[in-house]
């Protein structure tokens, strides 16, 4: 029970922390503000975790405050890149209203109050860049590392295997490139498509598409003559009132589509970084069963690296994460290392 109380003071604790460092990074003032204020909601929550701590007689000296290994690089990459950037990160450091990162805020429109309504709404902008590098990496490293693993288990020709990796860091990366380049088009065109009916019923029906609007603030809590009264002020500038009704009623929004080309070139690039790793040993001139244990032990030591990554979307734990991965992939890479020496067997 009282380790429960110390260790929700020192949730608390961290999240304040985070907070003040995400508000310092943040160059809008209302959000700054924002943040600074669950800061201070933050300090208060774990004030009374502490007097709750101390009533239970666990704390005889005063609980120190360290943040974790996570919260502080989570800290630097916010300084680095932004809070925008991270709030993928920041959801999975289980902190609030990242929200005001999920669009415009228009008067008389009330934000999310519960986290249903931020899950329904943003799901799709939580993705972020960053996180479709990781895994871009992760995939491209298992999936090259098996297969330099398994042709070096059929044949000892570093020239095969060589070759062999470079044509699996090719295929894999360009098709990954043009998966990407695919789905982010086609959700584009859908989203064109659906916003040029909308278009087309704001022109035609305009007062009924003012109603929907309303109801739909109704139904999240707005009262309907005050839903109505900012439903109308929107529809008198038809263009804010699309982009509005794209967000509420069809659940689009614009920025989080990215672009077609640029979702490919990252795709193509993460894949291919990851997928190069465990050809470096091999590119380097080295040979016979050396060359493995080298492609191996770096594809190893990436993972690990990779899952401690992973771990900053997920919130899980980081090490734990990170053994995991290390234990998937030599998993992967031992099955296929053994099946191409049974191969290569058979076949000589």
């Amino acid at each position: 029970m009282s380790e429960d109380l110390t260790a929700s003071w020192l949730h608390e604790k961290e999240s304040a922390w985070l907070y003040r460092r995400v508000a310092a990074a943040e160059s809008d003032p209302s959000h700054r503000r924002l943040f600074e204020q669950l800061a201070a909601a933050a300090e208060e929550q774990a004030q009374r975790w502490e007097e709750a701590v101390r009533r239970s007689g666990a704390a005889r000296a005063a609980l120190l405050f360290r943040p974790s290994p996570r919260a502080r690089v989570v800290a630097r990459l916010v300084g680095w890149f932004g809070p925008r950037s991270l709030r993928s990160v920041l959801a999975a450091m289980k902190l609030r209203g990242l929200s005001v990162y999920s669009g415009p805020v228009l008067a008389g429109h009330e934000m999310p109050t519960t986290l249903s309504e931020v899950g329904a709404r943003h799901r799709a902008g939580l993705g972020g860049n960053l996180r479709a590098t990781v895994f871009g990496v992760n995939d491209g490293l298992l999936a090259n590392a098996s297969l330099v693993l398994g042709v070096s288990g059929a044949s000892s020709a570093p020239g095969m295997v060589l070759v062999t990796g470079v044509a699996g860091l090719l295929a894999g990366a360009l098709s990954m490139a043009a998966g990407e380049y695919v789905s982010v088009r086609s959700q584009r065109e859908m989203y064109e498509y659906q916003i040029a009916l909308e278009r087309a019923e704001i022109a035609e029906y305009p007062e009924e598409e003012a109603e929907e609007l309303a109801l739909i603030y109704a139904a999240r809590g707005m009262p309907l003559p005050q839903a109505r009264e900012v439903s109308q002020t929107l529809f008198a500038r038809p263009e804010h009132a699309l982009d509005v009704l794209a967000r509420e009623e069809l659940g689009l929004s614009p920025e989080t589509l990215g672009s077609p080309w640029g979702a490919a070139g990252a795709s193509f690039l993460a894949f291919a970084f990851g997928a190069a790793v465990p050809l470096l040993p091999f590119l380097a001139g080295g040979t016979g069963g050396a060359a493995v244990i080298t492609a191996a032990a770096l594809t190893a030591a990436t993972l690990f690296l990779v899952g401690l990554a992973i771990s900053l979307f997920t919130g899980r734990h980081a090490l734990r994460g990170a053994l995991r991965m290390v234990l998937i992939g030599g998993a992967a890479g031992l099955v296929t290392y053994l099946l191409g020496r049974t191969l290569g067997a058979a076949l000589h």
